[in-house]
């Protein structure tokens, strides 16, 4: 069961660094605050103390299967998760991040460690619009500031850790695509004009096997991996 041990910290580094593969598979660990909060290419994830769910949780797939792929199997979990505390649908930005209405509110990391793999999560929850970086990529939001409630972080999780270990069960026994339908119908590129690794096309969808593909000049080319960014006409 996911959620056993639970450890939790009021301030760490990254609860990422919490976990390691001697512990059972679902370990989770939790902190009020990140000082230095990780996401994708090396980049920071900044919180506001005590207002977001930061978690990561640790995962023992066997070799057969692509243990990158995790990193959209928590974002269709976070995504489902956001759903539910909102009453309204959110999207997936391939690989890993989910939004509202075209605004960041959660995003997820998947590191190889040991044979394992820990899966960060973290969800903007209780911020004010001054508690979010005014500098981001994409423009944040947290829950509060899309419908205005404030929530316990508790429940929040427990919800978070029963999706996740739904979706990561699917995926062991049948793979990704069997989660496939669930990802394309929340993904936010598909049609759009963007450019990965330096390469312009349109977002074509995600493959059964989590590649995005991009529609370009040449024909269908299918990234494994990158940083998107889309074109704004």
């Amino acid at each position: 069961m996911f959620g056993e041990p639970h450890i939790h910290v009021e301030e760490c580094e990254s609860t990422q660094l919490l976990l390691d593969a001697s512990l059972p598979e679902g370990a989770v660990a939790t902190a009020a605050h990140q000082t230095g909060g990780r996401g994708r290419l090396g980049r920071t994830w900044e919180d506001a103390a005590g207002t977001a769910l930061l978690c990561s949780v640790l995962l023992k797939p066997p070799p057969q299967r692509r243990g990158a792929e995790l990193t959209l199997v928590g974002g269709l979990a976070t995504a489902e998760t956001v759903e539910r505390a909102l009453g309204r649908a959110a999207q997936l930005k391939w690989p890993n991040d989910v939004l509202v209405d075209g605004r960041k509110l959660a995003g997820g990391l998947a590191e190889l460690r040991d044979g394992a793999v820990v899966l960060g999560v973290g969800v903007n929850v209780n911020q004010t619009v001054e508690q979010l970086p005014a500098d981001a990529r994409t423009p944040p939001a947290s829950l509060r500031t899309v419908d205005g409630r404030t929530r316990e972080l508790e429940p929040l999780l427990g919800d978070l850790l029963r999706s996740l270990e739904d979706a990561y069960r699917v995926w062991l026994a049948r793979g990704l695509g069997a989660l496939h339908e669930r990802i394309a119908a929340r993904d936010c590129l598909r049609g759009r004009d963007v450019s990965v690794n330096g390469v312009g096309g349109r977002a074509a969808g995600i493959s059964a096997d989590g590649r995005l593909e991009l529609s370009t000049e040449s024909g269908i080319v299918l990234v494994e991996s990158g940083e998107v960014a889309v074109f704004v006409a």
